[in-house]
């Protein structure tokens, strides 16, 4: 290696010491010269150091670069300990982010430049958002630590390890292909509670809707349906939000279909879009003319994650799978409509996400967007009903009006395609 090429990555290295010492001297720019363990300057010299014995190293041995890291660790031990006994400061991230800067400097001559620069934007950041990430730490309530957790062991630890074959009749039922869909709407309902509550609720039925739309639509329509008898000068400001969680959920069914089969979604797009389209605007006409004061109801949010009901839906879709293509082998198309429509009644991702994987591999396009245009349309209707019944006959008029337009649209959009 040259002298300039090593004066180039001593230049990268120097800039990732003062990018971290940056945010390390303003956390603690308080405190007078000699008061904390390194700021600005320290970890500057602390990264060109990194960088300095990582060239040595180069040519002497890789060893040379554990004793270094170990004189490092003890001078920064005994700078803590004499910290400590003045101020009680029990906290250790200084000194873990010198070490870090440190083998950032290191890397950086060893030929990962982009690595060390891109790892020390992302520790910056970590650091500097400490209040934020501290607020939303107290804030964390005991099942959604463990909502965290849960998701994180069927994603992280199980998803990897399940065999990607087919298995069972017609070697249909890939447990990788099933468990990714069963990870992929529980993170989204995951993203969606943590949505709805970080931003809060305050503005009404339509943020609930929106928000709520990423989880469940169904469960949307269920609780705001329900105010509608307890809260009868709400009817706009309730149908508003029951309408955004019905087009958020076209929107979503779009996004399920892109990411198992992106082929799929040219064919769906025309319909799903003016479907949306139509219930978003009458959702925004409806809030329009809320009068003041309305929608501002609590909606209380379930628990983010549930492990027993991630199994259930997951044998749900398993049994789709079957059903769909033992359907669609002894009944033909006629097979994979009726099985479409059954599972509208329940929920649409489990359509949506078996159908689109079939569409990968025997089943026409076309069979494929029209029979998940079929769940949709049956799903739309129950929703309707729901509001009906389940809330009062302004509300059912509201909704029940709004979503038959769109289904109409759809089905036209459909026609006029084909």
């Amino acid at each position: 290696m040259n002298e300039l090429q090593n004066f180039k990555l001593l230049g990268i290295t120097l800039a990732i010491g003062l990018l971290i010492g940056l945010e390390r001297g303003w956390h603690t720019r308080d405190k007078g010269e000699g008061m904390r363990i390194a700021g600005l300057r320290t970890h500057g010299l602390i990264a060109l150091l990194g960088g300095l014995w990582g060239i040595l190293a180069q040519q002497t041995g890789v060893v040379l670069m554990g004793f270094a890291f170990l004189s490092l660790t003890c001078v920064l031990l005994m700078a803590y300990g004499k910290s400590l006994s003045k101020f009680e400061n029990y906290s250790i991230t200084s000194v873990i982010a010198t070490l870090i800067t440190f083998t950032l400097g290191t890397l950086t001559v060893y030929g990962h430049a982009t690595l060390a620069s891109s790892s020390a934007v992302v520790i910056t950041l970590l650091l500097g958002f400490k209040p934020l990430l501290h607020g939303w730490m107290n804030k964390l309530e005991q099942h959604e630590l463990e909502a965290t957790l849960k998701l994180l062991l069927i994603s992280v630890v199980l998803l990897p390890i399940l065999p990607d074959r087919g298995f069972g009749p017609w070697q249909t039922i890939n447990p990788y292909h099933v468990w990714w869909m069963v990870v992929l709407i529980a993170g989204i309902s995951y993203l969606g509670y943590f949505a709805n509550k970080i931003v809060g609720n305050q503005h009404g039925p339509v943020l609930t809707g929106l928000m709520g739309g990423l989880v469940s639509s169904t469960a949307v329509t269920l609780n705001l349906a329900r105010l509608s008898k307890t809260y009868p000068n709400m009817h706009n400001a309730l149908s508003a939000g029951i309408l955004t969680a019905c087009a958020t959920m076209f929107v979503r069914t779009l996004v399920l279909a892109f990411i198992i089969n992106p082929i799929l979604l040219m064919a769906l797009l025309p319909a799903l879009s003016v479907m949306s389209a139509i219930t978003y605007l009458m959702a925004f006409l409806f809030w329009q003319t809320m009068k003041g004061g309305q929608g501002n109801e609590v909606v209380t949010l379930e628990n983010p994650f549930q492990l027993a009901m991630a199994i259930k839906f997951g044998a749900f879709l398993m049994a789709i799978l079957l059903l769909s293509k033992g359907l669609k082998i002894y009944f033909g198309d006629m097979g994979t409509y009726f099985i479409a429509a059954a599972s509208g009644l329940a929920d649409v991702d489990p359509i949506t996400l078996s159908i689109s994987q079939l569409s990968k591999e025997d089943l026409a396009l076309n069979v494929a967007s029209q029979a998940i245009l079929i769940a949709v349309s049956v799903n739309s209707g129950l929703k309707s009903m729901m509001a009906w019944v389940i809330g009062d006959k302004a509300l059912g008029l509201r909704v029940g009006g709004t979503l038959l337009c769109a289904i109409m649209a759809g089905l036209l959009v459909i026609v006029s395609v084909n």
